[in-house]
C-alpha cells in the first residue's frame, strides 16, 4: 500500500520548453495514478461528461501474486488528481487482470479482462510448481452506465473459441492461456480488439487473435452481443520463422476499414501484418520497417503499442533497440504513422519519455486526446503516471517528410564553409550536461577517403577537456567528450560514410536522458545489423565539456567540411531530418544549374 500517493494532487505538468527547468519527458514530473502497490496497463477513456475513466490492474503484491484484480478511478482535472479506487473485480476473488476499456456512443463503458474463472490453483506442471494464474481461464467483461462509478454485478464471458493452440497446451484445452494489451477500437458500426493465446505455460507458443462485434455499439442487452473470434481456422496471427514468442498483438483500423497489427517477438524486431477483410485473414507477418529506408523497427520483448489519433494519423510506442528479453524499456520512443495506399509509413523515431534511472522499465502506455491536447499514461509496474505531451513533437513525426525548414531555435553558430578555407572559429559555451543541458552539431561534409582518425572538428585542450568529432572505424563518425574527469563517446552506424558522397550529419547530445544519437542523411542511426542500438548513453556525472573557446575545423580531414551549425540544445529527430531535407533540396537545385 502506498497511501502517500493514492489520490493526492500531483505536481504540475509542465509543457515542453518551460522556464522552470523541468524536462516534461522525465516521467518523475508526471501525475501519479492511484494503485494498491502493483499497477499495470493504466488505460483511459474520456466519458460523455468529459471525465477521465482509468481502468488498471493492481494488487498489494507483485505481478502475478494473489489478490491481483482490476479497478477503476476517475479524474475530473486531466489526471492531476483521482478518485478512490473502485473494484471492478474484488481482490479476494479469482485473479482478474489486464483490463481494457471501450466506450460506446450511448456512454456505456465495457471493460474486458482475464479472469481465472476455472479457479486454477497451485499445482505441478512438468515437474514444476506453478503459482501464477493471471493468464489462465476466461476472457470476461463487465460494464458501467454511470461513467465508471459503479460496475455491473453480472460478469459475462467472451466465447474464446477452442483451437489447436489450446488443445496442445499444458491442460489440453481444459484451461486456456491468454491475455490482451489492446485497447478496443471502432470502425464503422463494429468494435474490435486483439489478444494473445499461449500454447504453453507460461509465455510460450504465442499467437494473435481478435474479437470483433458488429452490434456492441448499439445493443443494450449484453447477452445479445454478437462476437466473432478471428482469424478463421485453427491458427492465429504468427509466422514460424519468428519463433515461439509472438505476443501482445494490437490493432488499428485504416481509413478504408482494413486492419493493421503489430506485436513483439524475441528476435529484437517488431512484426506487423495487415488484414484486408476485416480480420478474417491476414497477410504473412513481416518485420516492421521505417519509411523511407526500410530500416527494421527494433524492439525487445516489450509492448509495441499502437495508437490512432483523431486526425487520422498513427503513433507507435516502442523502445528502439534489438534486445531479446524483458529489460531496457527506458527510454520510450515514438514514431508517427501516415497512411498511404493502404499501408502505414512510419517516421524516424523520437524520445518520448525517460527515467533518470536507466534500469527503470516504462511500458503499457495509453494515449488520451481532449480539447486538442495529448497525454500519455505509462507504468513501471509500481507507479503509473500520466504525462502531457507537447503537440509539436507529435506533429513533427507526422510531418517529418514534408518539413524542410532549418531549425533556428538555439542556433549559436552557423557557418557556410563551401567557399572558405576557414580553419578555426570562436564557439560559445555549451550547456552543462549534468543539469539537463544538451547540444547539437549539424554539418555537411564529403570525404575523399574513409579512414579512421580524421578530425572533423575539435575543442579539446591539451589536458583532454572538450569535444572532438572524428571519423571512426567501419566508416563511422564518432563524438568524444570529456569534462576533465569523466569521458563519453558515441558513434554513428557502421557504413554511414561513403567516399565522394555529400553527407548531412547531425550529432545530438541530450542531457535529459543522457543519450547520444546520430542522424545521417535524414535517418536516425539504429545500430544496423551488427549493433544492438544506434543510440548510446553517457554517464550522468559528465557535466561541462567546453574545451578551448576556439573550434578547430577539419584539422586532419581528407575531404571538405562545407557547412556547420552548432545548437546549444538537443535537436529533435524531426528537426535533424528537416535540416537534412533542406540540404538535399538545395543540393538538388544546385545540380540543376
Amino acid at each position: 500500500m502506498k497511501p502517500a500517493r493514492r489520490w493526492m494532487t500531483a505536481c504540475l505538468l509542465l509543457p515542453a520548453g518551460c522556464s522552470l527547468g523541468q524536462d516534461p519527458r522525465d516521467i518523475r514530473h508526471g501525475s501519479p495514478i492511484p494503485d494498491e502497490g502493483y499497477c499495470d496497463q493504466p488505460y483511459v477513456i474520456v466519458t460523455r461528461e468529459g471525465h477521465w475513466l482509468c481502468v488498471l490492474t493492481t494488487g498489494k503484491g507483485e505481478e502475478g501474486q494473489g489478490g491481483q484484480h482490476v479497478v477503476s478511478t476517475i479524474s475530473t482535472n486531466h489526471g492531476s488528481s483521482w478518485s478512490k479506487l473502485t473494484d471492478i473485480e474484488p481482490a479476494d476473488g479469482p485473479d482478474a487482470s489486464w483490463a481494457t476499456p471501450l466506450i460506446t456512443p450511448t456512454g456505456r463503458v465495457y471493460v474486458f479482462y482475464d479472469y481465472n474463472g476455472d479457479r486454477v490453483g497451485p499445482q505441478t506442471l512438468g515437474g514444476k510448481k506453478i503459482n501464477r494464474f493471471d493468464m489462465l481461464g476466461w476472457y470476461a467483461f463487465k460494464y458501467s452506465d454511470d461513467g465508471g462509478r459503479t460496475w455491473s454485478r453480472e460478469r459475462h464471458r467472451l466465447p474464446v473459441r477452442l483451437t489447436h493452440c489450446d488443445r496442445t497446451n499444458d491442460w489440453k484445452g481444459k484451461v486456456q492461456i491468454l491475455w490482451g494489451i489492446d485497447k478496443p477500437d471502432t470502425c464503422g458500426h463494429s468494435a474490435f480488439f486483439a489478444f494473445t493465446k499461449l500454447g504453453a505455460y507460461l509465455l510460450d507458443q504465442g499467437e494473435g487473435w481478435l474479437f470483433r462485434s458488429d452490434n456492441i455499439l448499439t445493443e443494450p442487452d449484453p447477452n445479445r452481443i454478437e462476437w466473432l473470434m478471428l482469424p478463421e481456422g485453427e491458427q492465429g496471427i504468427r509466422a514460424p520463422e519468428f519463433g515461439s514468442v509472438q505476443e501482445e498483438h494490437n490493432i488499428v483500423p485504416l481509413a478504408n476499414g482494413d486492419l493493421y497489427c503489430i506485436y513483439r517477438t524475441t528476435t529484437g524486431r517488431a512484426v506487423h501484418t495487415y488484414s484486408r477483410d476485416r480480420g478474417l485473414t491476414w497477410s504473412k507477418p513481416e518485420i516492421a520497417t521505417y519509411t523511407p529506408g526500410g530500416q527494421p523497427v527494433k524492439q525487445p520483448r516489450a509492448c509495441p503499442r499502437l495508437f490512432r489519433a483523431r486526425n487520422g494519423n498513427y503513433l507507435l510506442w516502442f523502445h528502439n533497440h534489438g534486445g531479446r528479453d524483458f529489460l531496457d524499456r527506458n527510454p520510450a520512443w515514438i514514431c508517427g504513422g501516415i497512411e498511404r495506399e493502404g499501408h502505414l509509413l512510419w517516421s524516424q523515431p523520437e524520445i518520448l519519455l525517460y527515467d533518470r534511472e536507466p534500469t527503470t522499465r516504462i511500458s503499457y502506455p495509453d494515449l488520451i486526446e481532449q480539447d486538442g491536447r495529448y497525454w500519455i499514461t505509462e507504468t513501471q509496474k509500481t507507479t503509473a503516471r500520466v504525462h502531457e505531451i507537447d503537440p509539436t513533437l507529435l506533429h513533427g513525426v507526422w510531418n517529418q517528410q514534408n518539413n524542410r525548414q532549418v531549425a533556428r531555435k538555439g542556433l549559436v553558430l552557423d557557418l557556410d564553409l563551401s567557399a572558405k578555407n576557414q580553419t578555426q572559429v570562436h564557439i560559445p559555451p555549451l550547456p552543462n550536461l549534468a543539469t539537463g543541458g544538451g547540444f547539437t552539431l549539424d554539418l555537411t561534409l564529403k570525404l575523399n577517403r574513409i579512414t579512421p582518425g580524421q578530425i572533423i572538428l575539435e575543442t579539446k585542450t591539451r589536458h583532454g577537456r572538450g569535444l572532438t568529432l572524428v571519423t571512426g572505424p567501419d566508416a563511422t563518425v564518432r563524438i568524444e567528450m570529456c569534462d576533465g574527469h569523466h569521458s563519453a563517446a558515441g558513434e554513428s552506424d557502421p557504413g554511414s560514410l561513403i567516399p565522394g558522397k555529400d553527407h548531412h550529419l547531425t550529432a545530438i547530445v541530450d542531457g535529459g536522458p543522457k543519450i547520444i544519437t546520430f542522424v545521417v542523411d535524414g535517418r536516425l542511426c539504429d545500430g544496423g545489423p551488427t549493433r544492438r542500438s544506434g543510440w548510446s548513453r553517457f554517464p550522468p556525472e559528465l557535466n561541462n565539456v567546453n574545451g578551448t573557446q576556439t573550434l578547430r575545423l577539419a584539422t586532419s580531414l581528407d575531404g571538405q567540411l562545407s557547412g556547420l551549425r552548432v545548437y546549444d540544445r538537443y535537436l529533435r529527430t524531426s528537426e535533424a531530418v528537416a535540416n537534412a531535407l533542406s540540404f538535399n533540396t538545395r543540393a538538388a537545385g544546385a545540380d540543376k544549374h
